[in-house]
């Protein structure tokens, strides 16, 4: 049993990339696929497929590097709210990463988001954590 999921998430997508690994797969669960949905949207991997054929399920990522340098397109995964210490903000009190070179991933009432639709839709809630 694994106390922290998005952690163990977080970490094995930080190791594939350091091993430079295309693929990296990671049991599933329903905050797991918004996170990924939203590194999706943002650009930072490749491609995503939920395999639902064992119990839990599985998602299969595709990281993203450049073509020329090889370099991944994500440089740090920071996992801010822990489950000793969660971190809420309020809609008018979100995170700035890296002066919004960054993305910051919320769970609002309305989802999980990035700051900056949270900022529009005018919701605060749990900083899961930072990628640039």
């Amino acid at each position: 049993m694994n106390t922290d999921p998005i952690a163990d998430y977080l970490t094995r997508v930080r190791n594939a990339i350091k091993a430079n690994h295309r693929v990296v797969e990671i049991p599933a669960s329903n905050i797991k696929k918004e996170i990924t949905k939203v590194l999706y949207q943002k650009g930072y991997i490749q491609s995503y497929r939920f395999d639902d054929s064992s119990v839990q399920g599985t998602i299969k990522i595709a990281l993203k590097y450049n073509p020329t340098t090889k370099a991944p397109a994500i440089t740090k995964l920071q996992r801010v709210s822990t489950p000793g210490l969660r971190q809420y903000v309020a809609a008018d009190n979100l995170p700035r990463v890296l002066s919004g070179l960054g993305v910051a991933i919320i769970s609002t009432s309305k989802g999980v988001m990035t700051e900056k639709e949270a900022k529009t839709e005018n919701v605060g809630g749990e900083v899961l954590c930072y990628v640039y």
